[in-house]
Formats: structure tokens, sequence, C-alpha cells
């Protein structure tokens, strides 16, 4: 993913997050989880910049990367969830676009 140029979203940004398989085109080292790629969600708060890990774990040199708290309505994730729940995942800008 890293070769994606990310933008830099504020508090509050509506984003979508990217619907990629990176893991089908060979080995690959993903922290986005499958459950929100090509989700919708709101930037609850960068978190700062950070070394790519989907590089370090394969020994590369890592882009430094800005890291975000994106929050998820549950029921858009499972329509089974309670009404108001809300799940936040960590992840970094290149997967991220404006929604």
């Amino acid at each position: 993913m890293s070769e994606f140029a990310p933008t830099v979203f504020p508090a509050g940004a509506r984003v979508r997050v990217r619907l990629d398989w990176p893991e089908q085109r060979g080995p690959a080292h993903i922290r986005t989880p499958h459950y929100v790629r090509g989700r919708e969600g709101t930037v609850l708060r960068p978190l700062g910049r950070f070394a790519n890990p989907e590089d370090l774990a394969f020994a590369r040199e890592a882009a430094i990367l800005p890291l975000y708290h994106v929050r998820f309505e549950q029921r858009a994730l499972w329509p089974e969830a309670t009404e108001g729940d809300e799940v936040v995942v960590e992840i970094f800008g290149p997967w991220l676009e404006t929604a």
C-alpha cells in the first residue's frame, strides 16, 4: 500500500477504507481488517506518523505514514449489531480516501 501518497485527514473527516486485497497478490502483512475494507467511517483523531508495518514486516525500508483512529458504526459493518454501537480501528493513511 505504500505506493499511495496519503492525504492528511483532520478529526471529523469522513473517509472510506480502500477496497484492496494486497494479500491476494502475494505475501503481505496487512494491519487493516477485512471487515472495514470498502466501508465508510469518521476520523476520530490523527495519532502521529509511524513507519509502515506492512514494509517493516519484510525488513524493507518503510515510509513514515500518518496513522488514524477511525470510528465505524457497527450496524454498517454487521447488520445484527446493536444500534448506536461503534468500533474504532487504527488505520494508516494510505488505506484511506475521502468518502
